[in-house]
């Protein structure tokens, strides 16, 4: 399916598995009927198409921005074809980490996947990617956030460390009153809050302010640092796709920042023991790719797989793209109602995450789109 025209009723369809209902249970079958799934087989009678394999809930990518690319916004064309690249590797959610563009017309597009919105990046003056942000200084943050607290889906996107030209290095961009401020104030208007970082000076204040998420996390080594992130229940999407790229902005800022550029080869050295440790300590690890800047969308197989790769048990990274992702970000999973958006394997993914990066049938909103 390629455009927004669709059947007026989804047919019914027979998923028999295992389904994997989470990550050590299962059923042996489920149904979809009128886009939702039931374990209740319909009516004798009923025509009913059937679909075999290994079924999990659609993939979630928890860090994408759909609507952005390297220069800034981009036309509705872009955007589909963003969000449709997603939905045809299995990435039926996805929670957009920051975006400039309006996508909510897409809310209206049954075959494209459900997109949770963090409204638009919010950084300092001069300190972020040109084009992305709403660019303000620290007074300015607590309405800056209501503001895009109302524009997003119950998420807000600070940027809390980027490069400062004055030490030639990652600094933080707010001072501890403005976060707490800023975040009591999301929190007032029901929405959480997450953030770039990339470093480690930027997380006592993040963290001691109440910050729900904290996206890439290369920084969060210190221990009483993780132990808090851990009694706080404060998310991790560490985008180890997009950190891979890390070698690469240090070779082309070498000349001009050295500091900063040994300190990006660190930090990208030591990801696969910051992430396990992460784990390992009780911290929330989900799955995101920061799709949609620099990096083209449908990557989410790959990052499950470096979530294995940085020593995740093989359940504990399919879970940060799936059960507990949907449930983090208020969305079901394979249960009695819930939308029929799932994604089905001819092998079992438990034992081999490889598998990810070859669905064999697809199920978005009770149609088949693969």
């Amino acid at each position: 399916m390629t455009s927004g025209a669709v059947p007026a009723d989804p047919p019914v369809l027979h998923l028999t598995g295992p389904v994997l209902t989470g990550p050590d249970t299962e059923v042996a079958e489920v149904w979809s009927v009128g886009g939702r799934l039931t374990f209740e087989r319909p009516p004798s009678g009923v025509e009913v198409t059937r679909i075999a394999g290994w079924v999990l809930p659609g993939l979630v990518d928890a860090h994408c921005h759909v609507g952005l690319d390297a220069h800034g916004a981009v036309d509705e064309a872009t955007q589909v074809e963003q969000a449709t690249t997603d939905r045809d590797v299995g990435a039926l959610l996805l929670r957009d980490a920051g975006s400039p563009a309006d996508t909510r017309w897409i809310d209206g597009r049954d075959d494209l996947p459900v997109i949770i919105r963090a409204g638009r990046h919010i950084a300092r003056t001069r300190r972020y990617i040109r084009n992305y942000a709403e660019e303000i200084e620290p007074e300015e943050l607590p309405d800056t956030v209501r503001r895009q607290a109302a524009r997003g889906d119950g998420w807000v996107k600070l940027v809390g460390d980027w490069i400062d030209r004055t030490t030639g290095d990652l600094a933080p961009c707010w001072p501890a009153d403005a976060l707490k401020a800023a975040i009591d104030a999301a929190h007032d208007a029901g929405a959480r809050v997450t953030a770039h970082c990339f470093g480690e000076e930027c997380l006592p204040d993040l963290l001691a302010a109440g910050i729900d998420g904290i996206e890439h996390a290369t920084g969060l080594r210190d221990d009483a640092l993780v132990a808090a992130a851990a009694a706080g229940g404060v998310a991790v999407v560490p985008t180890l796709v997009n950190i891979a790229t890390f070698p690469g902005i240090a070779d082309r800022g070498e000349a001009k920042f050295p500091l900063y550029a040994a300190h990006m080869r660190d930090l990208h050295a030591g990801r696969y023991a910051t992430v396990r440790t992460l784990w390992e300590a009780g911290v929330p690890v989900r799955c995101g790719t920061d799709a949609g800047g620099s990096l083209r969308h449908g990557l989410v197989a790959r990052e499950v797989a470096e979530l294995v790769a940085a020593g995740l048990p093989v359940t504990a990274a399919l879970d940060a793209a799936t059960w507990t992702a949907r449930s983090w970000l208020g969305r079901p999973g394979i249960e009695e109602g819930a939308p029929a958006d799932v994604v089905v394997y001819a092998a079992d993914p438990r034992r081999d995450v490889g598998v990810l990066e070859h669905p064999s049938a697809i199920v978005l909103r009770g149609r088949r789109i693969l």
